[in-house]
C-alpha cells in the first residue's frame, strides 16, 4: 500500500530525543519540561480517597461539573469575568489536546494562521492537519517581543487567527496589558480569532501579574484560552487541561473534543476539583515557589561560563554558551550530555528556519539538589 504522510517533515520531538540522550549518558535531565519532585501529598491522598469511593466510569464529555465550577470561580476572582461552567469551559486531555481541538474547530482548508517564532512544536502540526497554513512572525531577540508592524504585514484575506503563548515557551517572555490592547486592535480590525496558550499562567515572577486574555473584554470575546493542571499541580502525567471560550466557539470545540478523547479520566478530575477547593493557596503561591528555583539556578549559573537571559515566567531558563564552545546550538546540545552529563534543549528547533542564536534551554522545575548537581557538572566546562 502507498502511504502519503500528512506530516512529512515531522519526526520524533526534540524533547523525547534529548531525554533519550540523557538516559544514554546518565545525565542530569534539564531538557524536557517536567518536575522530578512529587506533587503535594494532599493531592495524592485525595486521589486515593476518590478512587476508593468509586468514580471509575466516564465523566461527562465537557468535564466534571465540580471542576468546571471551581475553575469558573477562580477565573472570576482573578480576571473579573465569569465563564459559564456549562457552556464555556471544557476539561481536556492536557493542553495539547485542547490546542488540537481548538485548531480543528477554528481552521478550514486554506486558512492561514499566524504563529510567533520561536514556537512550541505542537502548534504547527495541528494547523497543518486541519488544512491550514502556518505563517511565522519572528519575535525579537533577545527580549522576544512582538514586532507589531511585521504582524500587520502578514495579515491578508486568508488569515483566520493567531496563536499566542504567554508566558512564552521557550523564552519565558510575558505579555503586558498594552500588548493585549495591541492584539485586540489587530484582531478586531481584521476579524481574527485568537488561541492563547497560558499553561504557565501561575509562573510569572518579580511581583508581576499574569495578564490573561480572559481579563481583556475585546480579546475574550474572540479567544480560546488554554491551560494545564499538569503544569500547575506538578502532575504532567495526569494529562488534564482545560479551555475557555465563548459559547458558540466552545460548541464547535466540543464537537472535535468528543471524537478525539470524549472525556478525561474521572478520578483525576474529581481529585483536582476537591484539591482546588481545599488548598487554593498552594496554587496561588506557585510563582513564589518557582521564582525561588529560578533565582537559585541563575545565581549558580554565575559559577559557570553560561550567560543567562532574562526569565520573566515559565520554568525554563535560557542561556548562551559563546564562552564554552564554537558550534551550532544543536551540536552543542548533543555534545553536552556526553561531555559533562547534563541535558538541555537547543532553541533553534523552535524556529521554522532553524534560526540559531547559540542559546540553549534548561528546565529548573527540579529538586534543588538536582539543580546543584547539574551546576557542579556545568562548572567543569
Amino acid at each position: 500500500m502507498n502511504l502519503t504522510s500528512k506530516l512529512p517533515q515531522t519526526g520524533t520531538t526534540i524533547f523525547a530525543a534529548m531525554s533519550a540522550r540523557a538516559r544514554q549518558y546518565q545525565a542530569v535531565n534539564l531538557s524536557q519540561g517536567f518536575p522530578d519532585f512529587e506533587p503535594d501529598p494532599r493531592l495524592i491522598r485525595i486521589l486515593t480517597e476518590v478512587s476508593m469511593e468509586g468514580f471509575h466510569q466516564y465523566a461527562p464529555m465537557q468535564g466534571w461539573q465540580a471542576l468546571r465550577q471551581v475553575l469558573s470561580d477562580r477565573i472570576a476572582q482573578r480576571d473579573r469575568f465569569r465563564y459559564d461552567p456549562d457552556r464555556e469551559i471544557t476539561i481536556t486531555s492536557g493542553a495539547t489536546q485542547a490546542l488540537f481541538s481548538a485548531a480543528h474547530a477554528m481552521i478550514h482548508p486554506g486558512d492561514e494562521v499566524i504563529l510567533f517564532s520561536p514556537a512550541y512544536d505542537c502548534y504547527e502540526p495541528g494547523i497543518r492537519l486541519a488544512g491550514g497554513k502556518p505563517v511565522y512572525v519572528p519575535l525579537s531577540f533577545p527580549d522576544f517581543a512582538i514586532n507589531w508592524a511585521q504582524l500587520e504585514q502578514v495579515i491578508n484575506a486568508n488569515t483566520r487567527g493567531i496563536f499566542v503563548n504567554h508566558p512564552h515557551n521557550p523564552s519565558g517572555a510575558t505579555l503586558s496589558m498594552e500588548d493585549l490592547d495591541r492584539l485586540a486592535q489587530i484582531c478586531k480590525k481584521h476579524e481574527l480569532w485568537l488561541i492563547s496558550d497560558e499553561v504557565y499562567e501561575y509562573m510569572v515572577y518579580d511581583d508581576k501579574p499574569h495578564h490573561s486574555v480572559a481579563s481583556h473584554p475585546e480579546l475574550r470575546a474572540r479567544s480560546v484560552v488554554i491551560s494545564s493542571f499538569g503544569k500547575t499541580l506538578h502532575v504532567t502525567g495526569w494529562k488534564v487541561g482545560y479551555c475557555l471560550a465563548p459559547s458558540a466557539m466552545m460548541a464547535e470545540i466540543r464537537k472535535v473534543h468528543q471524537f478525539t478523547t470524549f472525556s478525561v479520566p474521572t478520578p483525576f478530575q474529581v481529585a483536582i476539583s476537591r484539591y482546588l477547593r481545599e488548598e487554593p493557596e498552594k496554587v496561588d503561591g506557585l510563582s513564589r515557589f518557582y521564582q525561588a528555583k529560578r533565582d537559585l539556578f541563575v545565581n549558580m549559573l554565575a559559577e559557570t561560563k553560561f550567560e543567562p537571559l532574562e526569565c520573566k515566567g515559565t520554568y525554563f531558563q535560557l542561556a548562551t554558551y559563546d564562552n564554552i564552545k564554537d558550534c551550532s546550538d544543536q551540536v552543542f546540545a548533543q555534545w553536552l550530555p556526553q561531555a559533562v552529563g547534563v541535558a538541555c534543549i537547543p532553541i533553534s528547533v523552535f524556529y521554522p528556519d532553524q534560526q540559531d542564536h547559540r542559546v540553549v534551554r534548561f528546565c529548573f522545575a527540579k529538586k534543588d539538589d538536582t539543580l546543584r548537581a547539574a551546576i557542579a557538572r556545568l562548572s567543569a566546562l
